[in-house]
C-alpha cells in the first residue's frame, strides 16, 4: 500500500555522494515535521546528526556488506524511557517504517536504478532498547517492497 506522497519529501545530498555512488559508506537519515507532515531525507557519507532531535524519532540507514551480499541496515531507537513509553515508541516505528522505507527507496531512486542488483537487497532492521522485548533484529523485505 502506498503512503509516501512524494510532494512532501524532500532530499538533501551531502559532499561526497551523487545521485549514483558510492554504495558502501552510503548513509541516510530520515526525519519529518509532525506539523507539516513532511520528510526530509539526508544521503551523505556520514549520518545527519544534526538533524537528529532530542525525540530520537529518525531513522538511520545504510547499505552493508556482508558474507550473504550487500543489505540495507535500518537503525531505530526505541530506547530506554521505561515499559509504557518503550511499548508506545515501538508501535510508532513499526506503524511508520514502511513509509520510512518508502521514502529512502523513493528519495534515491535514481542510486537503484543504476545500482539494479541493490533493489532485490535485504532490509534488516534493528530496533534498539534496553527492554528485550523491543531489541530486535528483523527482516523487513527488499527495497523492491518499497519501490513506487
Amino acid at each position: 500500500m502506498r503512503r509516501l506522497d512524494p510532494e512532501k519529501l524532500y532530499v538533501e545530498f551531502r559532499p561526497g555522494v551523487t545521485t549514483t555512488e558510492p554504495i558502501l559508506g552510503r548513509k541516510y537519515t530520515l526525519t519529518h515535521s509532525d506539523i507539516t507532515v513532511e520528510l526530509f531525507l539526508t544521503i551523505g557519507l556520514q549520518f545527519a546528526y544534526n538533524k537528529i532531535t532530542s525525540m530520537r524519532d529518525e531513522v538511520l540507514a545504510e547499505w552493508r556488506n556482508s558474507n550473504c551480499g550487500l543489505f540495507l541496515y535500518v537503525y531505530v531507537y526505541v530506547g530506554d524511557y521505561g515499559p509504557a513509553m518503550n511499548a508506545i515508541r515501538n508501535t510508532i516505528f513499526r506503524r511508520e517504517l514502511p513509509l520510512a522505507l518508502e521514502a529512502i527507496v523513493y528519495g534515491d531512486k535514481k542510486f537503484t536504478t543504476s545500482n539494479p542488483l541493490l533493489i532485490n537487497a535485504p532490509i534488516w532492521i534493528q530496533f534498539d532498547s534496553t527492554d528485550p522485548t523491543y531489541n530486535q533484529f528483523e527482516y523487513w523485505g527488499t527495497a523492491k517492497d518499497y519501490r513506487l
